[in-house]
């Protein structure tokens, strides 16, 4: 049974609007069709990696109707209401959902409208801030999964951001497991060794890894994962590149040692667990993943819903922290 509650005429969703330039923008909000549901946000995260893309206009066209996400508003490259990290508690709509903690993949919005299948429940001991991680989650997890890695694995992660360090406490978190995590950043070597993994620059790589996870968007950090796996080593590849080119080094060794590149992208379950997994089990999965403490030291300081539109070419400009931006709302 579903119910109406009084609700907001308008709600305030932040917009990508130019390059270099986002604003708040007041929408209608409709009167929830029956059996939908009405969601307050608490928090909401900001994606780095492709929301930095999306703020600097460097979505190539080609990738324009594949890197939409649900709820988008608008068009690449401007304007474009984007985004798909947001915690909020069901202020009105089916009953067994009313009052309930939520993880939708919905742009930045202090209020909007969703479909129930579209919602999945937060575990009750984990907090709304941290599970704005579902997505990054979501993404390491199968990348874990399209691996193939397991027990005993030497592991090497390049990239010490936000995807990087999830996977790092993934793969930590396998028994016997060696795993590395490269960063050209020394000051996030405390927070690896809190995640259970060794830190080292890209030029004290360990060799002859099974597996390398390349999540830092460049080059350089993909042709280090290149130079760290042994024979027949699989590279794992999860950076996005927009319209930039990346050069890499498949001379040298690369065929005589059979090395692998894999590409790994969230759109779909990987294939090895696509014929019994949906997407909606796998963020179910995610979620329950971000059980874990540590995990908050993940997350970069809160900023205020007001404040954010202002404070996006600071947050996304080269060499900003790798950690993971909060939106917090009023009420939260």
């Amino acid at each position: 049974m579903s119910v109406r509650a009084p609700q907001p005429r308008t709600a305030r969703a932040l917009w990508y609007v130019a390059r270099g330039v986002a604003q708040l923008r007041d929408e209608p909000l409709a009167r929830p069709p029956p059996g939908s549901a009405l969601v307050r946000t608490l928090f909401s995260g900001i994606s780095r990696g492709s929301e930095r893309l999306v703020f600097n206009g460097e979505v190539g066209e080609s990738e324009w109707e594949r890197m939409r996400c649900p709820a988008q508003q608008g068009a690449f490259s401007f304007p474009v209401k984007y985004g798909y990290c947001a915690t909020g508690v069901v202020a009105a709509g089916p009953a067994g959902l009313r009052g309930r903690t939520v993880f939708c993949l919905h742009p930045h919005q202090d209020y909007f409208l969703a479909s129930p299948d579209c919602l999945v429940l937060v575990p009750d001991d984990v907090p709304p801030r941290r599970a704005t991680l579902a997505a990054n989650m979501e993404t390491a997890l199968n990348a874990l999964w399209d691996a193939g890695c397991g027990p005993a694995s030497r592991i090497v992660v390049v990239g010490a951001g936000v995807v990087g360090l999830l996977i790092t406490r993934l793969a930590a978190g396998l028994p016997g497991a060696e795993v590395t995590t490269l960063d050209i950043d020394a000051t996030r070597a405390p927070l690896v060794a809190a995640l259970g993994a060794r830190f080292a620059r890209p030029e004290d790589a360990p060799d002859e890894a099974d597996v390398a996870f390349h999540t830092s968007a460049s080059a350089d950090g993909l042709n280090a994962a290149i130079g760290a796996v042994g024979f027949e080593g699989t590279i794992v590849e999860l950076s996005w590149y927009g319209s930039k080119r990346a050069s890499i080094e498949l001379g040298g060794a690369f065929h005589s040692r059979r090395l692998k590149i894999v590409s790994s992208q969230v759109g779909q379950v990987a294939s090895n667990r696509r014929a019994r997994w949906s997407s909606h089990r796998r963020l179910g999965a995610a979620l329950a993943l971000l059980r874990d403490p540590v995990l908050d030291r993940l997350l970069e300081e809160e900023i205020a819903f007001e404040d954010v539109a202002h404070r996006l070419p600071q947050l996304l400009a080269p060499g900003a922290s790798g950690r993971a931006p909060v939106i917090r709302y009023p009420g939260a």
